[in-house]
């Protein structure tokens, strides 16, 4: 029976590690993007959280069409590299992962933004009565408590980047090594009518799959319940 090929393995190191940075990224940016508005009052709150959102409704080829232009000589992200005497960023790793953290976006965000909100205002208050500055009490007080939030977020994050599909090829295209991904390597031997190393590289992404959601149900199962 034949095993995964030297492919396919590169295909998985390159998915793990794309997954990898994208959500170490997301954790710096979608960190304080949640803490705003889970706190904001402010009116434009709704059209930001929308367009945080957009990802989950918003087709991938379409984001990824948007997302070449952009990075194409024409696009804002072209002519900054081009400004900085850098390589073009479509069709490379870092092409990948700009467009992945965009396509990732709110499944950081809006679990950290639910456990955000889910603290509440005592915490803070007390903090503050300790004269904890608000870098402090956010360090000292809301990271610990919402500490699932932050694993909940990264696993999805994590497991969501690893399943791209069409943002993926739409900026990578299929170069071995550079942007072939496992889902795009299922898709070349689904192409080549190749359905039983298809389905060996897929059933390694199912599992994975049903792990990482079997983790997720399990922490929130046996969360302990905390009190003030």
């Amino acid at each position: 029976m034949t095993m995964l090929t030297d492919g396919d393995l590169q295909a998985l190191w390159l998915t793990l590690r794309l997954a990898a940075v994208v959500t170490f990224i997301l954790l710096l940016v979608g960190t304080p993007i949640a803490w705003w508005l889970a706190r904001t009052k402010r009116w434009w709150k709704g059209p930001i959280g929308a367009l945080v959102a957009l990802p989950l409704v918003l087709p991938p080829s379409v984001l990824g069409f948007y997302m070449l232009l952009a990075m194409g000589p024409n696009g804002p992200l072209g002519q900054l590299t081009n400004a900085l005497e850098l390589a073009p960023l479509a069709f490379t790793f870092w092409g990948l992962v700009i467009a992945s953290v965009f396509y990732s976006l709110p499944f950081m965000v809006q679990p950290l933004q639910s456990a955000f909100e889910a603290i509440g205002e005592r915490p803070l208050e007390v903090a503050a009565t300790l004269r904890a500055s608000p870098l402090d009490a956010f360090f000292s007080v809301v990271v610990p408590l919402a500490k699932p939030g932050f694993i909940t977020a990264s696993i999805l994050t994590f497991a969501h980047t690893v399943g791209e599909f069409g943002v993926v090829l739409m900026i990578g295209g299929n170069i071995p090594g550079v942007t072939r991904v496992a889902s795009v390597q299922i898709y070349d031997y689904v192409e080549a009518l190749n359905y039983s190393q298809a389905h060996r590289l897929a059933l390694v992404l199912l599992v994975f799959s049903f792990v990482v959601l079997l983790a997720i149900y399990a922490g929130r199962r046996f969360r302990p319940v905390r009190g003030l």
